[in-house]
């Protein structure tokens, strides 16, 4: 007998947004690469924009508008071009770059950084030039960050030097490295516990690794037999992997792997045969994935279920005229719940700037719905750096999203790092203080 299959989110939609929702005018970065170009906390998002030292455009969800080269406020403090950003999951003004210049910096993004105004026209301000700290050790330019999921700052790179490394932000030194990329990663991502990670490459094998020893846990020798790039995704507490790439024929696909057997994917899904890469961007709560390509203005959705064929595709999708070139998801906890917004895709073009689109569920009634929104990751490390690298391993602390609980988990206390100017002013302000007082030992007469 037949059977449809239901979904609760088989009816999601998205509008095009309007003009007034738009970030605009500012000119990208011409670096290219394998980042997605734009990454987003619940307050803020970040893009890389054209110019010297780096300099990198944060603005504000809050604060669509017209951005001004040489008026509204950029971060900007290293020496080369910025290939990627990313935001850490348990402070929204915490951000991690990573330059040409072969360095990763972390900044804090203040309280009051307004690019544009209210009205949506530039605002005057002081550009972001010190960070809080500088994380040194790749050879080469540093391409792509990934903040751990449940471990206090402790964060993932991956280089051109052909490693990978995992970093203790606080104490600002390397954790472990992976030295055997035989060419350029492609794509870099962390399991829901954060225990292990998993790596693309350009030679078209998937390694699986422990993330606290950066040893090789596993491999796929060739996951996709086309050249483009492969992109990753896990898939929750299932134990699967899914990955995007190209055939043979270079006809674009998606793969569903079991994690404890890697000899063949459980399921391969033709998508088509554009020329771009694709991004997938999984929502771990809802099951949901939104496949999104470089280049295209289709973003595809499906839903994944632990059992063959374990995706579904639910609807056409958003579709428009206008091409992306990168693309993030917004953190839940900045989504307009009461509003059924399921999902929050920041997509960036080359021409019209960033287009927040948002995925909404049709529902008539004005309450909370639990059964769209089940509970999210909260702004709340599982356990610090030292505890995760010490074998702790935990699920993400995770919080309700009815507006009547409050969020139901308060956010972590913000951690604060003092920079080198501060630092050095400091110590010149103590310098002088210590002579002040050597001074009036002397004329006291009192020996020292």
């Amino acid at each position: 007998m037949f059977k449809l299959r239901t979904s609760k989110y088989r009816h999601v939609f998205c509008d095009q947004p309007k003009q007034e929702q738009l970030h605009t005018d500012f000119r990208l970065s011409t670096s290219t690469g394998e980042q997605q170009y734009v990454k987003a906390s619940t307050k803020y998002w970040a893009t890389a924009l054209a110019g010297g030292g780096g300099p990198v455009l944060v603005g504000r969800h809050d604060r669509p508008g017209r951005f001004e080269n040489g008026t509204s406020q950029i971060v900007q403090g290293h020496t080369g071009s910025v290939l990627d950003m990313e935001f850490s999951p348990f402070d929204d003004s915490m951000m991690a770059t990573a330059s040409e210049d072969t360095t990763i910096k972390i900044w804090s993004i203040p309280e009051d950084w307004e690019p544009t105004d209210e009205s949506g026209m530039a605002k005057q301000g002081d550009d972001l030039k010190d960070s809080m700290l500088d994380l040194e050790g790749h050879a080469k330019k540093v391409q792509l960050l990934r903040y751990h999921p449940t471990a206090s700052n402790t964060l993932l790179s991956c280089s051109a030097d052909l490693s990978i490394k995992v970093w203790d932000v606080e104490a600002s030194e390397c954790v472990n490295t992976y030295r055997d990329l035989p060419d350029l990663a492609q794509d870099i991502i962390w399991d829901v516990r954060g225990d292990n990670f998993a790596a693309s490459c350009k030679d078209k094998a998937i390694r699986l690794m422990d993330g606290r020893t950066c040893s090789e846990t596993g491999k796929i020798e060739t996951a996709h037999g086309g050249s483009k790039s492969m992109k990753l995704q896990y898939m929750g507490e299932s134990g699967k992997l899914l990955s995007t790439g190209a055939s043979k024929q270079s006809g674009r696909e998606i793969k569903v792997w079991d994690l404890k057997n890697l000899s063949k994917p459980l399921h391969t899904e033709a998508v088509d045969t554009a020329s771009g890469a694709l991004i997938p961007l999984y929502d771990q709560d809802t099951a949901v994935l939104y496949l999104c390509g470089k280049g295209d203005g289709i973003i595809r959705i499906y839903e994944f279920e632990d059992k063959d064929p374990f995706i579904h595709k639910l609807n056409d999708g958003f579709r428009s005229t206008t091409p992306g070139k990168g693309y993030c998801m917004t953190p839940k906890r900045g989504l307009d719940i009461m509003g059924c917004e399921t999902a929050r895709i920041m997509k960036i073009t080359n021409t019209s700037g960033l287009h927040p689109l948002q995925f909404i569920v049709p529902r008539k009634s004005d309450a909370f719905q639990d059964d769209i929104f089940p509970d999210c990751p909260a702004p709340v490390p599982a356990h610090s750096c030292a505890e995760w690298i010490g074998g702790s391993t935990k699920l993400p602390v995770t919080m309700s999203l009815d507006p009547k609980n409050n969020g139901g988990a308060k956010a972590a206390p913000k951690k604060t790092f003092m920079t080198v100017p501060q630092l050095k002013k400091e110590c010149d302000e103590l310098k002088k203080r210590v002579e002040y007082l050597e001074g009036k030992l002397k004329d006291s007469g009192i020996s020292y």
